[in-house]
């Protein structure tokens, strides 16, 4: 009997449960080179959650959904048909998203003082973005990154559309959710709330949105025009796809937040294993692959690095997040490119690496 079984037989017995009928299917288990068939309880199958379904943008799709926000047509002109609100805030948030795989909850309580400094120079490289555990699932710390241009926008929106919105504000959180929490010398890491000093990173989401800021509004990084926290991102989400889908292009998805976060995980992990395979690639042209077999192994794993950036426990999460078909997509891509450019191989030998994978998805 598994572990999962014994699991469920003691769950039963401690709960003192109406045993479940048992509908069982003939399945088989593998692990390494060995292959046991087995009996599958079908009344224990868990049901996919909503975002396994969830596929990701492709670049195009996700250039067409941040114009769409920023009231742009999908070539990029103005849409003088379409007459939305705070397009500065919804476009500069979701590209912002889509460069570090915040979770909804995460952006959504994020304030404006957590967004990491604007560095004094264009950078290819990515910049490092501590998320606070207040807002992180199962509140804990990790560092994720952004690009360059994301933070770039959203420092455009914190200093030009933001303050008309907050500075000299008269909101209030309303009284169902609790007393104000009004902030005074406030800094990246912390500031005075009714008086006593707190750390941004131990506040939860009730109390964030609470936060009073010193020169009036929320301290949220997204607010309404009349300087209050803005949360409804699925609302905004789901009529900008609506409106595409109608007026542009039929094709386009409906758009949960959660789409931002698949689409960064694959685009991450497709620059990561690009980087490894063209640099193993280099090194092999320039010496001998003893030398490219030493970088890999001094190296991080880029499926480690993505396990990291997106805060799962084990690297096994991150490899079921991703549809196996994805992965098998972007290693293969990935391998044309090193070895085309160096010419280390002939199409048929790709074709042979990876026939395999062409099976078993």
């Amino acid at each position: 009997m598994s572990i999962l079984s014994r699991f469920y037989a003691w769950a039963d017995k401690e709960n003192h449960a109406p045993a479940v009928p048992f509908t069982y299917k003939e399945s088989v288990s593998m692990f390494g080179d060995q292959v046991r068939p087995q009996r599958v309880n079908q009344a224990r199958r868990r049901t996919p959650k909503r975002h396994v379904t969830i596929r990701y943008f492709e670049s195009d799709f996700a250039e067409m959904f941040v114009r769409g926000l920023a009231g742009l047509r999908p070539d990029g002109s103005p849409d003088t048909s379409y007459r939305g609100r705070m397009l500065t805030r919804n476009a500069a948030v979701v590209d912002f998203v889509l460069s570090s795989g915040l979770r909804s909850q995460e952006f959504t309580y994020l304030l404006d003082v957590e967004v990491p400094p604007l560095p004094p120079k264009p950078t290819a490289l990515p910049i490092s973005f501590p998320v606070p555990e207040g807002v992180t699932k199962g509140r804990k710390f990790r560092t994720t990154w952004t690009s360059y241009s994301s933070l770039a926008r959203v420092h455009r929106y914190m200093t030009t559309v933001r303050p008309l919105a907050t500075v000299g504000s008269r909101w209030k959180p309303p009284a169902r959710w609790g007393e104000p929490l009004v902030v005074s010398e406030a800094d990246a890491r912390g500031g005075r709330v009714n008086g006593t000093r707190v750390k941004w990173a131990a506040l939860t989401p009730s109390e964030r949105r609470r936060l009073v800021a010193p020169d009036g509004g929320s301290m949220l990084l997204g607010v309404q025009a009349n300087g209050a926290p803005f949360t409804p991102w699925a609302t905004v989400f789901e009529r900008t796809s609506t409106r595409i889908r109608e007026r542009f292009e039929p094709r386009f998805p409906h758009t949960f937040p959660h789409r931002l976060r698949h689409t960064f995980a694959i685009r991450t992990l497709e620059w990561l294993v690009s980087g490894h395979f063209m640099e193993a690639a280099r090194m092999v042209h320039a010496t001998d692959p003893d030398a490219a077999l030493a970088l890999y192994l001094s190296k991080a794993d880029p499926m480690m690095v993505l396990c990291d950036l997106l805060g799962h426990t084990s690297v096994v999460t991150t490899e079921a997040y991703l549809r196996r078909l994805d992965m098998t997509r972007i290693y293969r891509e990935a391998y044309e490119r090193a070895g085309h450019e160096f010419d280390l191989f002939a199409e048929a030998e790709v074709d042979e690496e990876f026939e395999d994978e062409a099976v078993l998805v």
